[in-house]
């Protein structure tokens, strides 16, 4: 899943966000508005971790929306 769908989508992706990164506020998350380097650059601050860290935590939960859309858009076949 491309970035501008995460960002043009926040509202829908806000939740999960927040469920990974259970330190950040919603009133962070609202300032966030989906911009990458924004979000990044609060996990760095509050989670007290370097860019390269905050790099891979991103990727990794922007993988798992893409899995999470994958198996939302399978259809099953007959029975």
């Amino acid at each position: 899943m491309n970035w501008d769908r995460i960002e043009g989508n926040w509202k829908q992706f806000k939740g999960n966000a927040l469920q990974q990164w259970g330190k950040l506020t919603d009133d962070q998350l609202d300032v966030i508005a989906g911009k990458r380097d924004v979000l990044l650059g609060r996990i760095q601050e509050v989670y007290g971790v370097s860019r390269d860290e905050g790099e891979k935590q991103l990727e990794a939960w922007q993988a798992g929306l893409e899995d999470q859309s994958n198996e939302a858009t399978v259809v099953p076949g007959p029975k």
